[in-house]
């Protein structure tokens, strides 16, 4: 792990869940928060590389790392899975929202089956979620919750209209959770990342030409990779940011 994430002493031994924490930006923020001492559940339904991230994450960490399998366009198996996490890690204080489905799509080509899957992905899973880790988080007196969003909708994309109208809903759906949640001591706030390159993104849409374009348009000239949002998860998750809530933090490089 990167020295330079070893900080927020806090979430030592605090009890956090990940959604979509089996590989690219999730596995690499499920590694940052075991590697602070943070006991870690994630949720996802690769079984394969979760499998193998939970098995060599729990040899090197102070606690196991937990994976959780289920399929969350069913909110029953949410309710499921976010109470064996709390029930695994004790109190419940830090949900990370990070699951998405980032598939391409015309606007002549999209059915309403197509769109009501993508928002059940990409929006509704995130409400249901964090509904469902809200009672844990009051047991524990408070907490933090992390939604990813993306700057995909800030940029005029037009390949990808559901999954771009779903990342808007959740800048507006940590708003009004902030807003409902605040007084029970229970922070939202959400990450908006630029181009991350992994290599799903690599071997699915990314073109040399699309990451040069980027790395033009970006201030930093440099590919963002899943490390660059683990950090700033940390801190949105940390008693540092204490007073911080009801905001949107973009990690683009300077792209927007």
């Amino acid at each position: 792990m990167n020295e330079d994430l070893m900080g927020h002493a806090d979430l030592r031994g605090r009890g956090v869940l990940i959604t979509g924490g089996g590989s690219g930006i999730g596995a690499a923020l499920v590694e940052g928060f075991a590697a602070h001492g943070a006991k870690v559940s994630f949720i996802d339904i690769a079984d394969e590389p979760s499998t193998a991230l939970a098995d060599r994450l729990s040899a090197i960490n102070d606690h196991p790392v937990q994976y959780i399998r289920a399929d969350l366009r069913d909110t029953d198996a949410i309710k499921h899975a976010v109470d064996d996490a709390a029930a695994s890690l004790g109190p419940l204080s830090v949900l990370v929202n990070n699951a998405a489905w980032d598939d391409r799509r015309d606007l002549d080509d999209i059915t309403e089956d197509y769109w009501d899957l993508s928002q059940a992905i990409n929006l509704k899973q995130v409400f249901f979620t964090s509904q469902a880790a809200v009672p844990h988080m009051r047991l524990a007196g408070g907490g933090a919750i992390v939604n990813f969003s993306s700057i995909a909708w800030m940029l005029n994309m037009g390949g990808m209209p559901s999954y771009t109208t779903a990342k808007a809903g959740i800048v507006g759906l940590t708003k009004s959770l902030a807003g409902r949640l605040g007084p029970e001591n229970i922070r939202v706030n959400a990450i908006l990342p630029g181009m991350i390159v992994t290599e799903r993104q690599k071997d699915l849409w990314l073109k040399d030409e699309d990451i040069a374009a980027m790395i033009g348009r970006q201030c930093l000239k440099r590919s963002l990779v899943a490390q660059d949002v683990v950090g700033p998860c940390l801190f949105l998750a940390s008693s540092a940011a204490a007073a911080i809530t009801a905001q949107t933090l973009v990690i683009d490089g300077g792209a927007i």
